[in-house]
C-alpha cells in the first residue's frame, strides 16, 4: 500500500502533467524570481503562498493556483512556463494543508462566499502587490477546479478569467450524494488517503440531505454572481463531469456582464485517469484543448486579438467504436452552445427483455428481484477516481439473478446520442426505502456490454434532495434517474442495452433498506423491488438522438 506522502507526490505528478497539457511550453529555462509569502486571510489564518516574477522590475498579468496537494507540486513547471509567456505565476496551499496555518476542515467550505472567503480574500491580496497589473486568472484540474469554482461568485473584479479542468460545481449532486446515495469509494479514499482533518468526513457524513451545509458550496446556483468568464475542460467517464457541463450551460448563458457568452467548453473521452478496455484514436488527444488555454488568457488579460473570440464556445467528442476504423464517430465537433440539437427519443423496457424505441409495453407486466445489502452488485468501470474506471464490459455483472438487462435490436443504421439522459422508472418495494440504479451500454458485435454512463437515485429523495418521502409496501412511485451525459455514435450491427438494479458497490454505499436515518445502525433487509412495464406503468430510458441544426438555425437549441 502506498504511503501518504507517495500518494500525495503521485497527485503533484499529476498536477504537474494537466498543466503541461494545458499550457504548451514555451520557455526552457528558469528565468523568474521566487519568493514565500505568507498570505493572512479575514480571520487572521496565514496561507503559504509561492510567488515567481519574470526576471526584470514590471506589473503583469498573473496565473493564480491553489489546492490541497502541495503547492511545490506545480511551482517551478508552471512558473517556467508562465514567466517566459510574460505571466506571474502563484501558487498556494489551501487552509490547513502542508506550511498553511489553520485546519482543512471542512475541506472546500473555506474557498466559498460565505463566512471564510479564502478565495477571495487570496485574489485581494494578489491585485495589491507591486508585481501584478491587476489582471488574475485561475487554474487548476480536480481539487485545484473545486477551488476555482467556489471561488467564482462574487469573486473580486480583478479575477478576469478562469481554465477549469474536471471539477464539480455541486458538492452535493457531484461528488458526496450523487442521486442521493452517498459515493463511497471516491469520498472515503480521497479523504483518508489524503490525511485531511476527519472532521470533513463526519461532516459530509451528518448531512446526507441537500441542506444549508451543501447550499454553501453549490456554486452551479450562483451563476448570476459569477463575472469572470471560464473555460471548462473535462471527460465523458470523468468522476466530475456533470459539474463541468453544469458550469459552462449556467455561467454562459446565466452569468454576470463580463461571462455571459465569453465562456467555452471542451469536452472529450477522457476519465480521471487511465482506463484500457476502450482506447480511442489518437485524435481524441489532440492539442486543441491544451493550445486554447493560452491563447484564452492572452485574449483577455492581455487584450491580444487572436481570433478566440470568434471561435465556437464548445468543443466535444463523438465517441464510436474505437475497435473499427470504419465505424462513424470518434471526431470533433464545434457547437456554439451546449447541449445541441437533439430529439428526446424513449426506449421502453419490455417484459421480455427488449429494449424498444418509441414503442410503450401493453399489459400489466411487472419484474422483480431481490436485493441483498450485503450481496450488492459490484462497481465495473464508469466514473470512478480509485477504482477501474471508464467503459468497462458489464457482462460479469449482468448475468446477476438482481440485475435486469433490456436491449434493443442490432442497430440497421448507426445512431448518436449526445446530450442528457434520463429514465423514468416505475417501482414498488415492500421496504420503505432502497436504491435504483441504471446502466446505458453499447453492446458490441463480440458480444461485450461496454458501459457508456450510469446513475442512481435513493427512492426516499424521489421528489426533492431537501426533503424524504418513504414508500409505501405496493405502492407504484415514478421515478427519475438522472444518468447524466455523453456523446456516443452506437455503430449499425450494435445494440443498446439498459440494466437495471439496486446497487453498484461500492461506488455507492448499498441501500440497507431499512428507511432508518443514514447510518444509523448496521442493521439491513432485504428488498423485494419491482420495475413495472405494463401499459399503465411503462419504464423507459430517454435518450437525447442528436440532430443535425440546419445552417441557419442557432446551434445548441432544442
Amino acid at each position: 500500500m502506498q504511503s501518504r506522502s507517495v500518494r500525495i507526490i503521485n497527485r503533484q505528478r499529476l498536477a504537474v502533467l494537466v498543466l503541461l497539457v494545458a499550457f504548451p511550453a514555451t520557455a526552457a529555462a528558469e528565468d523568474f524570481r521566487k519568493s514565500l509569502h505568507m498570505v493572512s486571510m479575514r480571520d487572521g489564518t496565514q496561507l503559504a503562498t509561492d510567488v515567481y516574477v519574470p526576471a526584470g522590475d514590471g506589473a503583469y498579468p498573473v496565473i493564480f493556483a491553489r489546492g490541497p496537494y502541495g503547492r511545490s507540486g506545480p511551482g517551478r513547471a508552471m512558473a517556467s512556463l508562465a514567466c517566459g509567456r510574460g505571466y506571474a505565476f502563484v501558487s498556494q496551499d489551501m487552509r490547513g494543508r502542508f506550511d498553511s496555518q489553520g485546519s482543512d476542515a471542512v475541506v472546500f467550505h473555506n474557498d466559498g462566499w460565505s463566512k471564510r472567503r479564502d478565495g477571495h480574500d487570496s485574489l485581494a491580496w494578489i491585485a495589491a502587490q507591486h508585481w501584478c497589473n491587476g489582471k488574475i486568472a485561475t487554474y487548476g484540474g480536480s481539487a485545484l477546479g473545486i477551488t476555482q469554482t467556489m471561488m467564482a461568485p462574487d469573486a473580486p473584479e480583478t479575477l478576469k478569467a478562469q481554465f477549469v479542468l474536471v471539477a464539480a460545481s455541486s458538492l452535493y449532486h457531484q461528488v458526496a450524494y450523487q442521486g442521493g446515495a452517498w459515493r463511497k469509494a471516491l469520498i472515503e479514499t480521497w479523504l483518508k488517503s489524503n490525511a485531511f482533518d476527519p472532521a470533513t468526513l463526519e461532516s459530509y457524513l451528518a448531512h446526507p440531505i441537500y441542506d444549508e451545509f451543501w447550499q454553501r458550496v453549490d456554486a452551479a446556483a450562483q451563476a448570476e454572481r459569477v463575472n469572470a468568464p471560464g473555460i471548462y475542460w473535462g471527460g465523458w467517464y470523468d468522476i466530475f463531469l456533470q459539474g463541468t457541463l453544469d458550469s459552462f450551460t449556467s455561467i454562459h448563458n446565466n452569468g454576470g456582464p463580463a461571462a455571459r457568452g465569453r465562456c467555452g467548453l471542451i469536452i472529450g473521452p477522457y476519465a480521471h485517469g487511465g482506463f484500457s478496455e476502450l482506447v480511442y484514436p489518437a485524435n481524441s488527444r489532440e492539442s486543441l484543448p491544451a493550445g486554447k488555454a493560452l491563447r484564452f488568457f492572452d485574449h483577455v488579460l492581455k487584450g491580444e486579438q487572436n481570433g478566440i473570440a470568434s471561435e465556437p464556445a464548445v468543443h466535444y467528442y463523438v465517441m464510436g467504436d474505437p475497435t473499427d476504423p470504419d465505424a462513424p464517430g470518434n471526431y470533433w465537433r464545434a457547437a456554439d452552445n451546449w447541449p445541441p440539437p437533439s430529439r428526446s427519443t424513449s426506449y421502453y423496457l419490455h417484459a421480455d427483455g427488449n429494449l424498444v424505441p418509441q414503442t410503450a409495453p401493453q399489459g400489466v407486466e411487472q419484474l422483480t428481484y431481490k436485493y441483498d445489502p450485503s450481496h450488492p452488485v459490484l462497481t465495473v468501470g464508469g466514473q470512478n477516481l480509485v477504482l477501474p474506471k471508464g467503459p468497462a464490459d458489464q457482462r460479469k455483472v449482468e448475468s446477476r439473478p438482481d440485475v435486469l438487462v433490456f436491449s434493443s435490436e442490432e442497430l440497421e443504421e448507426p445512431i448518436e446520442v449526445t446530450g442528457r439522459i434520463s429514465a423514468k422508472l416505475y417501482v414498488s418495494s415492500n421496504c420503505p426505502d432502497t436504491d435504483f440504479t441504471v446502466k446505458l451500454s453499447d453492446v458490441y458485435p463480440d458480444g461485450r456490454s461496454m458501459l457508456v454512463t450510469d446513475g442512481i437515485l435513493r427512492a426516499r429523495f424521489r421528489e426533492s434532495f431537501r426533503t424524504e418521502q418513504f414508500m409505501e409496501p405496493g405502492k407504484v412511485y415514478e421515478l427519475n434517474v438522472d444518468l447524466w451525459s455523453t456523446s456516443l455514435v452506437f455503430n449499425k450491427g450494435h445494440r443498446i442495452r439498459v440494466a437495471v438494479s439496486s446497487s453498484n458497490s461500492p461506488r455507492f454505499e448499498p441501500n440497507p433498506n431499512t428507511g432508518r436515518p443514514f447510518r444509523a445502525d448496521k442493521q439491513t433487509r432485504i428488498a423485494t423491488n419491482t420495475i413495472h412495464v405494463s401499459s399503465e406503468h411503462p419504464s423507459h430510458i430517454r435518450l437525447p438522438i442528436y440532430v443535425e441544426a440546419p445552417a441557419t438555425a442557432a446551434a445548441g437549441t432544442e
